[in-house]
């Protein structure tokens, strides 16, 4: 788990690149969802945070995105109702 905030713009299109980052999230909102969303993409830098994989981010307790990631958000919600 990487904040925006604490890497720089080099460093992350180099992870983002080598496939080390793979996924981005929103870190007050407990949400992740893929580099290319389109609500990713509006998120303040301070609130940005980036995983290497999706069990990274639900291992810390963050969601699928429900525009980006439509079938694993419909699962995370069926499995918490």
């Amino acid at each position: 788990m990487i904040k925006h905030i604490d890497i720089s713009d080099t460093d992350l299109r180099l992870k983002i690149k080598a496939k080390q980052i793979l996924f981005g999230g929103h870190n007050n909102l407990k949400i992740y969802g893929y580099l290319n969303c389109k609500s990713g993409k509006r998120m303040k830098r301070k609130n940005r945070i980036f995983f290497s994989t999706e069990k990274e981010a639900l291992k810390n307790n963050f969601r699928p995105c429900g525009h980006c990631m439509r079938v694993a958000y419909k699962k995370w919600k069926d499995e918490v109702v």
